[in-house]
């Protein structure tokens, strides 16, 4: 049986809207994440380097080659009150 060429062009539409979503997501995480690939199965380890990161350069994937922590380090660390609950 024959498709009719009328359900043709929403299908189109559907597929090509869905392209533009996936392709708008996935730049709109590219450049959030400072151009680089998206970081993924990360354990306690790497969250808290990644905090340290943050606290260090102001952005989760900066880093420094500095040896000595810039005089704000010392003031602005984390202090978590409660564990949070992970599903």
């Amino acid at each position: 049986m024959p498709v009719p060429f009328e359900s043709l062009l929403p299908f189109a539409l559907i597929t090509g809207f869905f392209g533009v979503i996936g392709t708008g997501l996935n730049i709109s995480r590219h450049y959030s994440n400072d151009r680089k690939p998206g970081r993924y199965g990360l354990d306690t380890w790497d969250k808290q380097m990644l905090e340290r990161d943050r606290r260090l350069t102001g952005s989760t994937r900066g880093q420094t080659s500095e040896p000595i922590a810039p005089e704000g380090f010392s003031i602005n660390s984390v202090w978590y009150l409660e564990k949070l609950m992970q599903h």
